[in-house]
């Protein structure tokens, strides 16, 4: 696991030109009265991983726009999983999560609110194969290695139903994600399925390796959502509804061509590889505008809806007996903190 890094506001100096980069709405220093409300308060504890669309967060450190809003933000950044086992066991407010594992974690016992999409992914999900292997279908017969019950298994599925193959055409063997580009390397494996950075490193480190399939062929499949703890979103929701509100500011500073590199630098140096490379990456995950994230919360049977995302995932955690139970998806998001913005 990495360190778990706290941060609190943003102190980074800003020089004259960066200022014309700011949301209007920060223009200027921090007034006096948004400093001391950010003081009284203890910080939003929010737990992230190394997703682009949650490594942003950092951004709004870096231009100190948690501090202008009058926030005290509490950042805490691990691997996945233990990121949303710092959630489960209380030692964060907020935790960056798949809308499907948001379901996983309820059904254990760690409910949550989505109150907000940072994006979907957009191909930073992969099934990667050997050289030779030139497409999905090629895969019949053969070994596939994927963390069972984690995204990618779902998205194997469809991957499966696109090509119009039955998922027992293909043998699965079950890997941590994190061992996936291992068992590619080794040839235990015809080809893996992994989220970024995993699936980069997977394909850096067989030469020819070749993507098959991607979150880009099923959009909305999978969302990243910032989820809060419903006794924190009560007591706070006025300040959820601010960190929302910085949220999109970040989303619109990476989508601005005349900030989007600015925004590459920032995180590509919190993750520690060089801007050129993090750059590659950044098409795999779409950023949600503010209006786009409201049209999500619309209720749907489609991708192109939260509700309806969320429920595929549910039929596939109940299929698959990640919990026995159905969920109820309406009480896993609440939509009233981007509709109020």
């Amino acid at each position: 696991m990495r360190a778990v890094v706290l941060l609190l506001f943003g102190v980074m100096p800003l020089g004259c030109e960066d200022w014309a980069a700011e949301p209007s709405a920060l223009a200027g220093p921090a007034t006096g009265v948004a400093a001391n409300m950010a003081s009284r308060q203890p910080p939003l504890r929010i737990a992230y991983s190394d997703w682009p669309g949650w490594t942003a967060l950092e951004i709004a450190v870096e231009r100190g726009w948690f501090r202008k809003a009058g926030l005290k933000v509490e950042l805490s950044r691990a691997d996945y999983l233990s990121s949303l086992d710092a959630f489960s066991s209380k030692r964060s407010d907020a935790v960056t999560v798949t809308n499907g594992d948001a379901l996983v974690m309820g059904a254990a016992g760690a409910k949550s609110k989505m109150i907000l999409l940072t994006d979907y992914s957009n191909g930073n999900d992969k099934i990667v194969a050997l050289p030779g292997i030139e497409s999905f279908k090629d895969l019949k017969g053969k070994r596939v290695g994927l963390e069972f019950t984690m995204a990618e298994h779902l998205l194997f599925l469809k991957a499966c139903e696109t090509n119009g193959m039955s998922s027992s055409d293909i043998a699965l063997v079950n890997f941590p994600t994190s061992e996936t580009p291992q068992a590619l390397t080794e040839g235990e494996v015809a080809a893996i399925g992994a989220w970024y950075p995993v699936s980069a490193q997977a394909l850096r480190l067989v030469p020819g390796a070749k993507t098959v399939f991607t979150s880009a062929d099923v959009p909305g499949l999978i969302y990243g959502a910032l989820s809060v703890s419903p006794t924190s979103l009560n007591e706070r929701r006025e300040d959820w509804v601010k960190f929302a509100k910085v949220w999109y500011w970040i989303a619109d500073f990476i989508r601005n061509p005349k900030t989007h590199a600015v925004a590459i630098g920032i995180m590509a140096a919190k993750v520690g590889i060089s801007p050129e490379e993090y750059g590659l990456s950044m098409a795999g995950t779409y950023f949600l505008s503010l209006p786009e994230a409201k049209a999500r919360y619309a209720k749907s049977p489609g991708l192109d809806s939260l509700y309806g995302s969320t429920s595929i995932a549910d039929d596939f955690n109940v299929s698959h007996k990640v919990y026995k139970d159905p969920q109820s998806v309406d009480d896993y998001i609440d939509p009233n903190v981007v509709e109020s913005l």
